[in-house]
């Protein structure tokens, strides 16, 4: 799976969202302008000593990053969308935007993309969920309906060991 961020503001997000990427094998790709530096010592220490594991991409803008992916298909997740993460069909290789902290992704982009566009369910007047737990969320259910490829099926625990039943 692919994680695009677009225009990220916040580095501890997007370390905690690098951090997701490596656990699940899953490429981040990050559209400027960032709200931070590469190096920024909040966005290392966010994904801890897993970022030198990470794949990852940086683009100038948007147009940058569709001109490097062509063909790429690409679902926007948004809190205005018509439908939920869990009613569309993610293919391994696809590709899920998310938007600035601030923002969301912007308009434009999503009105041309209306078909493809997604959203978590939330009660009232909440705006959205903090950005790590959207990713979380909805590239799980992703990873889940491609069978969990290549992820560990059974966790190890550290001193005893599991009894199969």
């Amino acid at each position: 799976m692919n994680i695009v961020l677009h225009e990220p503001e916040i580095p501890e997000n997007t370390g905690n969202i690098g951090r997701t990427c490596v656990a699940t094998g899953s490429v981040l790709h990050l559209i400027k302008p960032l709200g931070f530096v590469i190096d920024d010592k909040h966005l290392k220490r966010a994904g801890l000593d897993y970022w030198p594991k990470l794949e990852y991409h940086i683009y100038e803008d948007y147009e940058d990053f569709c001109r490097k992916n062509p063909g790429a298909k690409v679902f926007f997740a948004t809190t205005k969308a018509h439908q939920t993460y869990s009613e569309v069909k993610f293919g391994p290789d696809d590709f899920i935007m998310f938007g600035k902290e601030s923002a969301g992704i912007p308009e434009e982009i999503l009105v041309d993309n209306e078909e493809t566009c997604i959203r978590i369910p939330m009660v009232g007047d909440i705006r959205s969920l903090n950005l790590g737990n959207s990713v979380a969320v909805i590239l799980y259910e992703a990873l889940r309906q491609n069978g969990f490829s290549e992820l560990n099926p059974v966790g190890q625990l550290h001193r005893l060991t599991w009894k199969m039943i």
